[in-house]
Parts: C-alpha cells; sequence; structure tokens
C-alpha cells in the first residue's frame, strides 16, 4: 500500500458527522502547507490550495493535528475521524481520531469558539467514543519509528538530514550511500515494496517472503501462506523462519499451526506499529 491509500479523504458518511447532530461544514479553500510537499510523495502532487473547514474560530487559523497518521489505523481498535491542517505536521495526520475508548480531538479552542459545525462534531464525537467504553487499547507502538508508510517519509529526508547517525537507525548503512543525492528515487523504493517492508533494527525489504512467492506480509491470506510451506519439506525452514517473523505463536507441527489459523482467522489483523505481527483481536471486539 502506498502512503496514497494510507489517507482516505474525509468520509462524511461516518455517523459522527450526523449523529445525534447534523454536521454541516462550510469549505473554504487554503494554501497547502510547504511541509505537505517535503514530507510525501503524494504531498508533491497536491494542488496550490486544498479544501478545508473550520471546526474553532481563533486568531490563527492553522488546523489541529493530534497524532501522525502513518499507522495510527492499523489495529481495528483506532480510527481517524477526520484529517488536520496543520502548518508544521505532515499531509494525512490525524486531526480527530479514535483509539480504543479514548476519543483523541487535535484541536485546543473551548466551545465557545467553535463554529456551530465543530460544536456539533464534537458532541457527536464525545456520543460516539460513548459506545467503547472500558475496552483498552489492543497495542502499543513497538517503535518511534513504526509504520511502513514513515519509510517513505524518512527516506525522503535523505539529503536532509545533517546527522547521519539518525538514519543509520532507520534503514541499511548501505542503502544511505546508494541513494544519497537520490531522495524521491529512494522514497520511490519503499513505496514499491511497501507490502514487503518490515522492521529488524532498521527498515528492510522482506527478500525470503518474495522469494517464497508471497506477496505481502500483512494480508490473512499470507499468514494462511506461510504456515502452508511447513507442509513441504524444501520450504519448512523457511516457513518456520517467516512465522517467526510475523507471529508471536509457537507451534510443533503444521496441524497445530493450521488449527490455529482456522480457528482465529476471522480476528486476525497485522499491526506495523504493534512490532510487525499478526495478532488476534478479542472475541466479540
Amino acid at each position: 500500500m502506498s502512503d496514497a491509500a494510507q489517507f482516505e479523504p474525509l468520509q462524511l458518511e461516518h455517523e459522527v458527522f450526523s449523529k445525534p447532530f447534523p454536521v454541516k461544514p462550510a469549505y473554504e479553500m487554503w494554501p497547502t502547507p510547504d511541509n505537505y510537499r517535503e514530507t510525501s510523495l503524494v504531498g508533491k502532487a497536491l494542488p496550490a490550495k486544498i479544501k478545508v473547514w473550520r471546526v474553532q474560530n481563533t486568531a490563527q487559523n492553522i488546523g489541529g493535528v493530534v497524532s501522525c497518521g502513518y499507522g495510527y489505523s492499523d489495529s481495528p481498535d483506532a480510527e481517524v475521524l477526520a484529517p488536520g491542517y496543520n502548518l508544521g505536521k505532515q499531509y494525512g495526520d490525524v486531526g480527530i481520531g479514535r483509539h480504543a475508548s479514548f476519543l483523541q480531538w487535535g484541536f485546543s479552542a473551548s466551545p465557545s469558539q467553535m463554529t456551530d459545525a465543530g460544536r456539533a462534531l464534537f458532541l457527536n464525537c464525545i456520543c460516539y467514543v460513548r459506545k467503547f467504553d472500558g475496552k483498552p487499547p489492543l497495542i502499543r507502538a513497538v517503535n518511534v519509528y513504526a509504520s511502513r508508510e514513515d519509510a517513505v517519509r524518512y527516506a525522503l529526508l535523505i539529503d536532509r538530514v545533517r546527522d547521519k547517525s539518525f538514519l543509520s537507525n532507520i534503514f541499511p548503512d548501505a542503502q544511505l550511500t546508494q541513494y544519497q543525492g537520490k531522495a524521491e528515487a529512494f522514497a520511490k523504493f519503499w513505496q514499491d515494496n511497501s507490502e514487503l517492508v518490515y522492521r529488524d533494527k532498521v527498515y528492510r525489504v522482506d527478500e525470503e517472503l518474495k522469494a517464497a512467492g508471497i506477496a505481502s506480509n500483512r494480508t490473512v491470506a499470507a499468514l494462511g501462506q506461510m504456515i502452508g510451506l511447513l507442509n513441504d519439506e524444501k520450504t519448512a525452514e523457511k516457513g518456520r523462519l517467516l512465522l517467526k517473523r510475523y507471529t508471536e505463536e509457537d507451534f510443533a507441527t503444521p496441524g497445530q499451526w493450521q488449527a490455529w489459523f482456522d480457528a482465529s482467522k476471522d480476528r486476525i489483523y497485522f499491526s506495523d506499529v504493534g512490532g510487525y505481527k499478526f495478532r488476534i483481536a478479542p472475541a466479540g471486539y
């Protein structure tokens, strides 16, 4: 998945825009922030102005952001309710989000300074998040450089970061040498290989998975294919390596792996933020 797919446009059909109060935003065209272009291949293609609407009326209408967008919704207990417009953040960062039972509201003004649409949305979000009362977050972030989309973002900075040791904690040194002076090519490499990205101290592309003919490391179907490798002596070792890399399970036989998969596959999800692992949502979540 490219970073273009990570950030969907505002979904006004979500119930927070209609229940219990109708939300009627008034749209304006604002200049596209320069920082959007600097940190996203998608941002580079944005028009000179983008459509926004005000949640609040304050002296500085710079929008709001409460969380990085990359990796935010890669578990079933988190969702982006609205992106935010911000002059110092990234394209697609979260303006309003829900993580488990927590409402994350990225705006600072009191209700008296909100627009009519902003007040209605705020109240609707409170009503909506009440449905998840008592549900704790399913995962915690394992690493600050978490999602595969972040690899694209950091790759774009290869020629701008002065302290090169910073990038050595993110990418293999050989790649930093190979792509020096080629920021967009470096970003495109990670974008083109996004379905095979994982982290082992630094970002890597899973060559073992690619050699096994498995096109992604994060779909439920791909997990089934990894388990299928155990049934052939020629591929069993590779299957065990991949399953150790992408799960926290440890079964002795292919049959046990298959039984676990069959019993859980309707609740299996993959999380970059949670350590590039397949995980299982609680029953009835």
